[in-house]
């Protein structure tokens, strides 16, 4: 006999997956996206580099996807999430000893396994039995959402402890000064995300649900599941889709870079920049899951990769320059616009392409083998064409290759639309 699912959770809890949700992705993640080059400097690396260290993530992270889901049916989401934190924490405590760069490959492989392997899965399922059979689409919108927002303030605290370590203008400080008030940044979020693991651990409790298992793990993964995904038309363009909006997503990651570069803002300005975008994230999650509820949301995938084309061509074409503060606010503000819609109906379109309820776990997970290995090469293309041309042209190339991706996956996202219609019809 199947037990109720739909019991009513406490309110906190989704807060508290929202907490952890990004704060395990804050050390390898967050702080290189708003510290770009202080991070360059302060490890004394090249930006092919950095991005071989995202190669290595993603390699560990692309099995881990697969094989982690089983580990979530055996032991409580509590259990595997704060041992997770804890654990990737205190990668943070070794990244503040800057290491070298083959240390930092390791690193970024051990992180590899902690944010995915004990603690993706495991945060999927977790909000699954907060969501109950009613608020599935209110519970993944406020993760992603949410998580958007924690980035941004752990963002503004990063930036703030920066600052309060540098006793004089920035422009006027060695690489060493940085490298010291970076070393604090880096260990006091390995310290908070420390107590979120603890907090996790004590606090992420659900009401009589954890025990239900609506199916047994020998038949999470089988060959027939697998061959009944790869029949359906809308899992291959949606492997497409988030493949190129996951490409999109990693290039925010230079928005900070060209804010100091070609805007010829300071590090502390540029660091803000990044900061700010983040708060767009919960906004734009909110307006545009209710969107997408009242419409299509293949629709809002389509106008966000238009919107990433248009300001990767505007980009690419180096209209934006020191002069031009307003235009680089508004295009980065729309590319942000296109970026985040995309990412936040990503799986929302499964339901909308009429892929069986009962593969779904099978789908995400075949779809994210392809859709996410930009972590393996996304650094690496774009550490290239920024170390082979410094500056403004580098930048603009990356930006240009991102155009490339963002217009195959508009074409991808309008046939899906296409093909959903008829699914309807």
């Amino acid at each position: 006999m199947q037990q109720d699912t739909n019991q009513k959770q406490p309110l906190y809890v989704i807060i508290l997956l929202i907490l952890a949700a990004e704060a395990v992705f804050i050390l390898p993640f967050v702080l290189q996206r708003i510290f770009r080059t202080t991070f360059l400097e302060s490890f004394d690396i090249s930006q092919t580099e950095l991005g071989s260290c995202f190669s290595v993530y993603g390699t560990v992270a692309l099995v881990s996807y697969l094989f982690g889901g089983p580990l979530a049916d055996r032991f409580k989401p509590n259990i595997l999430m704060s041992v997770a934190l804890m654990l990737t924490a205190l990668g943070g405590f070794y990244l503040a000893t800057y290491p070298s760069l083959s240390h930092l490959h390791f690193l970024y492989g051990f992180w590899g396994f902690t944010t995915i392997f004990l603690f993706w899965a495991a945060m999927i399922k977790a909000t699954r039995i907060w969501g109950g059979k009613d608020k599935q689409g209110i519970a993944f919108g406020f993760l992603d959402g949410g998580r958007g927002l924690v980035a941004a303030l752990f963002g503004s605290v990063g930036v703030l402890i920066f600052s309060l370590f540098i006793t004089k203008d920035i422009e006027l400080t060695s690489i060493e000064e940085r490298r010291i008030a970076f070393k604090e940044v880096i260990t006091y979020t390995s310290i908070a995300i420390m107590f979120i693991g603890i907090i996790v651990f004590f606090l992420l409790k659900f009401s009589e649900v954890e025990k239900i298992n609506s199916e047994k793990p020998s038949k999470l993964l089988t060959l027939d599941n697998f061959k009944l995904v790869m029949k359906f038309k809308a899992v291959w363009l949606l492997m497409i889709i988030i493949l190129c909006a996951y490409y999109g997503y990693k290039m925010t990651d230079l928005f900070s870079q060209y804010a100091e570069q070609v805007m010829n803002y300071n590090k502390i300005e540029a660091a803000k920049v990044g900061t700010y975008l983040l708060y767009m994230r919960p906004v734009i999650g909110v307006v545009i899951g209710l969107l997408a509820d009242r419409t299509r949301a293949s629709i809002w995938i389509v106008v966000g990769f238009l919107l990433m084309t248009i300001t990767s061509l505007i980009f690419y074409l180096g209209i934006i320059n020191d002069s031009k503060t307003l235009l680089f606010i508004l295009s980065i503000g729309t590319m942000a616009l296109g970026v985040y819609s995309a990412r936040v109906l990503y799986f929302a379109t499964l339901e909308e392409a009429k892929i069986p309820l009962a593969v779904t776990g099978t789908a995400v997970g075949f779809i994210s083998i392809v859709g996410y290995t930009p972590d393996i090469f996304a650094g690496l293309l774009m550490g290239y064409f920024l170390d082979a041309n410094e500056g403004a042209l580098g930048l603009r190339h990356a930006f240009g290759v991102m155009g490339v991706f963002t217009f195959v996956g508009l074409v991808a996202s309008y046939l899906f639309y296409r093909h959903s219609i008829s699914k309807s019809v």
